[in-house]
């Protein structure tokens, strides 16, 4: 070795121990920032049905079902899966196939939080300034740094001199009249289970945004990272990932209490949880806000899930494929609890995901066959699963193409519930209802818009714009000729690239400035995942956070 390659690699190891003991750092921080108690038990609240009507009688009973950075491959509806569709999902997708499949949902944003804020709200977040994620102290600044002590080929921009919030003060103002408080209005219980990520202080919790009970995640281990039940795998590629590991615990809380270990791995507790307060409410309606970890990163799953599937010898892939088994196997166990309790026929259930599935997870073909990943507005990052069932009302088997958005989810339940919509403010969703009948004209929306800083998007009759800036780049896609973002339009086509740039642009001057602050923009290498290597001619986006 000569003298230069030893002194890279006393620097590497250097900068590694530097790294290492700041997430220790992280770690320590977080451990003395949030005691945890041992489980506890929960009692969910039951009542009887006051009205004295029986289930098809009185008004529909509302469950809402959010997984986590759910890929669009991740399921077996459609021909798709895990593992090359080996890991079946047959309980999400009777959901589809017993009612109604939007094709061409859409998620609210490219990552999490935004796109709850828009269906817990009916509107685009941006309306009132919920633009960023919110994330926990420092995680911005310490995630680009563990990339590694050789940059990537494009590197963060950092925001100079911003005024960062506290975490727990980034979320939706309690001036937003949330899905909750619309139906609690209406007469029914309410509940919440699993994240959040919308705000804790100044009114912004579940309690104090219409959630009658709330079962909060707290932080996000799925089990104690050295519980005997349990298969980790760590990315090593992954900055995101050693950030959790560093960061998490094992926790939840009830009602705004102290926190505490759930009793086992969180995706089937959450379950166990659900199927309680479906049994407790059952003489009465109510609202289920069931609100999936699964299956974002850390990448942990029970050990019996694991050994189930044998077959897949790449680990990580066989933790991330047992995360999907335990995800089905629970979404199938709150169907029997409503069909157990004679609540299936009139139950709307609504399931889709927040966004896609993560490019940093190192799985190619979690979004496949669609281009782009989270933290990108392509298809990949926001077309989404979106099913809707209501067998009283929907038939099986039901199809509609037309573009869905995550906040149309508001309206339909709102409209179910017999409840009207708030008329002082712009109120962006549709009852999507009358679509899956056939009973309404048109589409539920000829236009579509995103926005996260560096990165935003328009969709206008089926054409495309995703626009980054830096690096000052636009792309211009037909979806309806080209629904995986393959053929750049935007020089063949600069009648359409004005058109949605005007747009956008009208759509954008109607929102005002966020609430809080991005802190940095970030590449992602739109066609390649995390454990790949960059090229020089690799395309790439940038997103701010």
């Amino acid at each position: 070795m000569g003298v230069l390659g030893l002194l890279l690699l006393v620097g590497s190891v250097a900068y590694m121990n530097r790294m290492e003991i700041l997430l220790k750092i992280v770690g320590i921080a977080a451990s003395r920032g949030l005691p945890v108690g041992p489980s506890q038990d929960i009692v969910w609240s039951g009542g009887p049905d006051l009205q004295g009507r029986s289930s098809e009688e009185r008004p529909p009973n509302v469950v809402l079902i959010l997984a986590d950075d759910l890929g669009w491959n991740d399921l077996t509806f459609g021909g798709g899966g895990v593992a090359g569709g080996t890991v079946p999902t047959p309980n999400i997708d009777s959901i589809a196939t017993a009612g109604a499949n939007f094709q061409n949902g859409y998620a609210a944003n490219g990552t999490c939080a935004p796109s709850r804020a828009a269906i817990l709200s009916g509107r685009y977040g941006t309306r009132f300034g919920f633009e960023f994620t919110p994330t926990p102290p420092g995680m911005m600044q310490i995630v680009p740094a563990l990339s590694g002590p050789n940059p990537r080929l494009r590197d963060a921009v950092f925001v100079e001199e911003v005024e960062t919030s506290s975490y727990d003060d980034m979320g939706m103002p309690g001036s937003e009249i949330s899905l909750a408080e619309l139906l609690g209005d209406q007469g029914y219980h309410t509940a919440h289970i699993g994240k959040w990520h919308l705000g804790r202080t100044g009114g912004m919790a579940p309690q104090d945004q219409g959630f009658d009970e709330s079962l909060l995640m707290v932080s996000g281990l799925y089990l104690p990272e050295d519980h005997p039940d349990v298969v980790n795998s760590k990315q090593a590629f992954d900055p995101i990932d050693r950030f959790l590991w560093a960061a998490l615990r094992f926790a939840a809380s009830f009602n705004g209490g102290d926190s505490f270990e759930p009793e086992r791995y969180l995706t089937d507790y959450y379950t166990d949880q659900a199927v309680d307060v479906i049994e407790a409410n059952k003489d009465r309606p109510f609202f289920l806000y069931l609100a999936h970890w699964a299956p974002h990163t850390p990448l942990q799953a029970t050990r019996e899930d694991y050994e189930a599937l044998s077959h897949i010898t790449t680990h990580r892939e066989r933790v991330y494929a047992a995360m999907i088994r335990s995800l089905d196997r629970g979404v199938g166990r709150v169907l029997d609890a409503l069909k157990r309790n004679g609540l299936e026929e009139n139950t709307l259930v609504l399931f889709t995901s927040d966004n896609g599935g993560a490019g940093y997870i190192g799985l190619p073909d979690v979004n496949s066959p669609f281009r782009g990943w989270k933290i990108t507005l392509f298809e990949g990052g926001i077309h989404v699963p979106f099913f809707v069932k209501w067998p009283a009302r929907i038939e099986a088997g039901t199809t509609v193409r037309a573009p869905v958005h995550h906040f149309d989810l508001y309206a339909t339940a709102a409209a179910a519930a017999g409840a009207p919509l708030p008329t002082d403010r712009k109120m962006d969703g549709v009852d999507l209802v009358p679509f899956a009948r056939g009973e309404a004209p048109g589409v539920p929306h000829r236009t579509l818009f995103w926005r996260s800083g560096a990165s935003q998007s328009a969709l206008v009759d089926d054409w495309k714009l995703n626009v980054s800036d830096p690096p000052g780049r636009s792309w211009l896609f037909d979806l309806a000729n080209d629904p995986t973002e393959q053929n750049d339009l935007s020089a063949e086509r600069p009648d359409k690239l004005a058109e949605l740039r005007a747009a956008l642009a009208a759509h954008n001057a109607e929102q005002p400035e966020s609430r809080w602050s991005s802190q940095v923009s970030f590449p992602i290498n739109i066609d390649k995942d995390l454990s790949q290597l960059d090229a020089p001619d690799d395309e790439h986006i940038y997103w701010s956070n």
